[in-house]
């Protein structure tokens, strides 16, 4: 370097070289050189836009589609909203089924509830109804039974009468247990009466025993069979003077034929006393009933 300047003449270029080069920079820097970005365009600019029609003072920010492009854009929003909403009817449908399944299931459960009440309801009515069915039967049979034995023994008084009020002083028929021609029993008895053998009773008020209470009415006890003795009945009578249990043939009787146990039970219990609000709930006291054959 310090060759190439050397001389004089060399030194005097290089320094006007420098100097030159260094104008060169400061115009470059201060001036510039002038350039259009974008390059100016020759010709008439036209308005960007997306159709050959138009209306109104204000040029849209984003760039307009055309017809066709809104179109398919259209298309493709009907296409979406087309396959989106089965999926919303499909979730809608499957929540509504289930909360169907569930009513249905709360309400069937329910439903078949009732229905259990029900049906044991009417069969509790239905057994109280056959239940009844069979007392009104029993009854039923009970009243024409009686009235059964009241009509024959009708008949037996008809043929009785007529018999006695009959010329030829022979009677109609006839009743008994001898196997024998007649109508047994007692011209001053009960043609009502079942009993051929005499009479059956309390011998008085000293036969009633129970305590200061005395009996109201003294039903006697029917004498249907050959057997005469002393049966005690062991009573038990409630405050409003009903006997409520008889327990024939006690300590004291002399004779404990079935025959005789039986009526005199029945007289029992169809003996009405004096009512007390005093006295026990079950008072327990005595009747003796004596059979006799001789009038």
């Amino acid at each position: 370097m310090l060759r190439f300047l050397n001389t004089k003449n060399k030194r005097k270029s290089a320094v006007l070289t420098s100097v030159i080069m260094s104008l060169l920079l400061i115009s470059f820097f201060f001036v510039g050189i002038t350039y259009l970005d974008p390059p100016e365009e020759y010709g008439i600019a036209v308005n960007f836009g997306t159709s050959n029609v138009g209306m109104g003072n204000v040029q849209p920010k984003e760039p307009l589609k055309t017809i066709s492009e809104q179109k398919i854009e259209e298309e493709k929003q009907e296409e979406v909203q087309e396959t989106s909403e089965p999926a919303e009817i499909t979730e809608n449908t499957s929540e509504l089924v289930e909360d169907v399944a569930t009513q249905n299931n709360e309400e069937s459960i329910a439903i078949k509830k009732k229905q259990d009440a029900k049906r044991k309801v009417d069969e509790i009515a239905r057994k109280n109804q056959l239940e009844k069915d069979k007392i009104e039967r029993a009854k039923q049979v009970a009243i024409a039974k009686q009235k059964a034995e009241e009509a024959a023994k009708r008949k037996k008084l008809d043929a009785l009468i007529g018999g006695i009020n009959n010329s030829s002083g022979t009677a109609n028929g006839g009743e008994g247990d001898d196997l024998k021609p007649g109508d047994k029993g007692n011209i001053n008895g009960d043609p009502n009466a079942n009993g051929y053998y005499g009479n059956g009773g309390g011998g008085g008020d000293g036969d009633y025993n129970l305590g200061n209470r005395k009996p109201v009415n003294r039903p006697k006890p029917n004498y249907i069979c050959n057997e005469e003795g002393l049966v005690v009945v062991r009573i038990e009578v409630n405050i409003y003077g009903k006997v409520i249990k008889a327990t024939p043939g006690v300590k004291g009787s002399t004779n404990t034929a079935q025959c005789l146990l039986i009526q005199a039970k029945e007289a029992a219990l169809k003996t009405k006393w004096q009512p007390d609000t005093n006295a026990p709930s079950k008072q327990v006291g005595t009747i003796k009933y004596r059979f006799s054959l001789s009038q």
